[in-house]
């Protein structure tokens, strides 16, 4: 696989994961107890996760944009 469809498998995960997260705190656990802390835990994994996925698609970006400019 190539970085861009990595990165953007991973943020489509990440994306995933804070919402599976954020209907748990939502539904306060439906059932059972809630773990709030870990919650804000896997909240801000799914975050960093989505950021450094973020990062990967902008150097490939560039990294693409010096190819560009060395052909020029």
């Amino acid at each position: 696989m190539d970085p861009i469809s990595t990165a953007r498998y991973g943020m489509m995960a990440a994306t995933q994961r804070l919402a599976d997260s954020a209907s748990r705190v939502a539904n306060m656990g439906g059932a059972g107890e809630v773990d709030y802390a870990s919650e804000a835990v896997a909240q801000i994994e799914a975050k960093q996760a989505f950021k450094a996925n973020v990062a990967v698609i902008r150097v490939a970006d560039q990294m693409w944009d010096s190819l560009l400019a060395l052909q020029r």
